[in-house]
């Protein structure tokens, strides 16, 4: 059928608009590109301002036109720059920590808290300005020197609180049948779909975690406040505080409004009282070239980025900051860090629950690939379990958070049987088969019990031959031991330290400085940073974000869209549809068993 001619018009203009809009974009680039080309001016007895706020990536390329679009505009990496560059920069005196709803996990928050401990090193304070603080931002701002609350503020420090979702009642109604299977005691990611509550065995771990997590709240919160662990204890129980009841429990210092700090500083700081308080904005500070102030600089060492979900194919790094782990990416950026002679060590960045089994492995066997020509070096954000522990345990060491969220070293698999839901529509289906267990994954019908048989030795051998196996080898230790404390079972960075999957306490740093170690380079020499693999800037995202072979093309961006703009815990929900849904075809994940929320 032959195009009209008002369609033909509206398609030319379309283009002509599209075509402006896309030369508009690019002319604003280059002016942002130029402006960045001179480093901003920075006074002397400056304050440095920061904020704790958002999701926090771990890792957002430094693009002022990111943000210009709506992008995420700060990650931990940059907001751990800021201090690493003001502890050395003789113009910023002290920092103002703003620290508004942040939605970081504890691993994340311990590393900040890690940060501002190393800054508080050189002399100079840290204080924090709070207009709401719940029990994460509390525990971040406890860290600093000085803790400010604005007059109608508050603090809900009413203790830890873990949540997880059950979708068995959903699937019920909708006529789905979760069949499943899961090895280990404490591999419950099927007990999402296969159960309304907490079994005893998942029941035991969450208290396990939630009591790691919190008497490590406590005792932090009780050092910082010169405090008893008792007196905390109370303090939690009778929470929440106004400002001024907060000040008066010893867990502020001050209740002040911004400008009333700004004095207090400006005092502190020997200024004049006419003077005006010189604030430099972290979005500024950011254009500080590291290498300005001596960082940065030396030999280089690979920083490669895993975060997200594990699946094949290309990783995602969306515009809209949704992030994601392709094997074929990740495999890449390891083997070239691998062969780049200038390159002389290489630290994954790990911040994910796990995924695909399959590309886990492939990931896996990069990782180890990597580690027979130079060091590798694991740095465990918020997670890394299941698949995410996978991919880490052949490195050559890892480090992670006391808080971290770690292990699980098990595997799930099954199918969504669908009869019931066919039938509310009225949909019916036929199969004709050639072959004994050619209907192995037919999804309207149950594993007879031939084919689960089958389908458990499958998944035995998943677990027994190669996940297990790979930890011990990677760990050092006995697979019988490595059986004994995977089981599936969750723990933290400091339970997993105690039972050998974890090496030392740290951040990102800490993984870069043992990497120094482990390459022989000289505690006296610095080293240089190499993202890999290289980041694309926000244009590039966007211009990528039609292409059918990315992270699924257009389909899978209009998708992300869509998720965007969800209630959290619909997405949430959707997430591990999805995965059900994958697990249909009979791939194994190797998933941390539940979406853990701490708050």
């Amino acid at each position: 059928m032959a195009m009209s001619r008002s369609r033909k018009t509206l398609l030319i203009i379309t283009s002509i608009v599209v075509a402006l809009i896309l030369v508009v974009l690019i002319g604003l680039a280059i002016l942002v590109a130029a402006v960045r080309g001179s480093a901003p001016s920075v006074a002397s007895n400056s304050v440095l301002s920061l904020r704790v706020a958002g999701t926090l990536p771990d890792y957002v390329p430094n693009d002022p036109f990111r943000k210009f679009l709506g992008g995420p505009d700060q990650s931990l990496s940059t907001l751990i720059l800021q201090f690493k560059k003001a502890k050395v920069d003789e113009r910023i005196k002290m920092i103002v920590l703003d620290v508004n709803m942040s939605a970081v996990g504890w691993g994340k928050a311990e590393e900040i808290r890690d940060a501002i401990a190393d800054f508080r090193s050189s002399g100079k304070p840290v204080y924090a300005y709070l207009e709401l603080g719940m029990n994460k931002e509390y525990y971040i701002a406890s860290a600093c020197d000085k803790i400010y609350v604005a007059p109608p503020g508050e603090l809900f420090i009413n203790g830890l609180a873990a949540d997880v979702m059950f979708f068995r009642g959903s699937l019920d109604k909708l006529g789905i049948y979760p069949d499943m299977y899961q090895i280990g005691k404490y591999k419950s990611a099927g007990d999402m779909f296969t159960q309304k509550q907490m079994t005893d065995a998942h029941r035991e771990y969450i208290n396990s975690l939630l009591d790691d997590l919190f008497n490590r709240y406590v005792e932090a919160i009780a050092k910082a406040r010169g405090k008893s662990v008792e007196e905390v204890h109370a303090l939690i129980d009778n929470s929440p505080y106004s400002a001024a009841k907060a000040k008066e429990a010893g867990l502020i210092d001050n209740v002040a409004y911004r400008d009333e700090l700004e004095k207090e500083l400006k005092t502190k700081l020997g200024y004049k009282e006419t003077d005006p308080l010189k604030i430099v904005r972290g979005s500024t500070y950011s254009e500080i070239e590291p290498e300005s102030l001596g960082l940065n600089k030396g030999e280089k060492i690979a920083v490669i980025y895993a975060t997200g979900d594990i699946g094949s194919g290309q990783s995602d790094n969306s515009p809209s900051g949704s992030q994601s782990i392709g094997s074929d990416t990740l495999a890449k950026a390891l083997n070239d860090a691998r062969d780049d002679k200038t390159i002389k060590a290489i630290v994954i960045r790990v911040d994910s629950p796990g995924g695909s089994g399959l590309a886990s492995d492939i990931i896996w066997h990069a990782v180890v690939s990597a580690k027979e020509k130079k060091p590798v070096v694991i740095s465990m954000g918020d997670v890394a379990a299941s698949g995410g522990y996978y991919i880490a345990a052949g490195a050559s060491k890892i480090v992670a958070q006391p808080s971290t969220i770690t292990g699980s070293i098990g595997v799930v698999a099954g199918k969504p049987v669908l009869r019931g839901f066919y039938d509310w529509l009225g949909i019916s289906n036929e199969y004709v088969l050639r072959g004994k267990n050619a209907g192995m994954f037919r999804e309207t019908e149950k594993f007879s019990p031939d084919e689960r048989a089958k389908f458990e030795e499958w998944i035995k051998t998943t677990y027994y031959e190669d996940f297990v196996p790979k930890v011990a080898k990677g760990r050092n230790k006995d697979a019988a031991y490595i059986d004994s404390i995977a089981q599936g079972r969750v723990w933290t960075g400091s339970q997993g330290k105690e039972r050998g999957l974890v090496d030392e306490f740290g951040g990102l740093d800490r993984a870069v400085e043992l990497a120094k170690e482990l390459a022989n380079i000289p505690k006296d020499k610095g080293v240089r940073r190499v993202i890999l693999p290289v980041p694309r800037t926000f244009l590039q995202e966007l211009m990528a974000a039609g292409d059918e072979t990315r992270s699924g093309g257009t389909q899978a961006k209009q998708q992300q869209a869509v998720l965007a703009a969800l209630p959290e815990d619909a997405r949430r929900a959707l997430r591990y549809a999805a995965l059900l849904d994958r697990m249909k075809n009979g791939e194994s994940m190797l998933l941390m068993p539940f979406d853990l929320r701490v708050k």
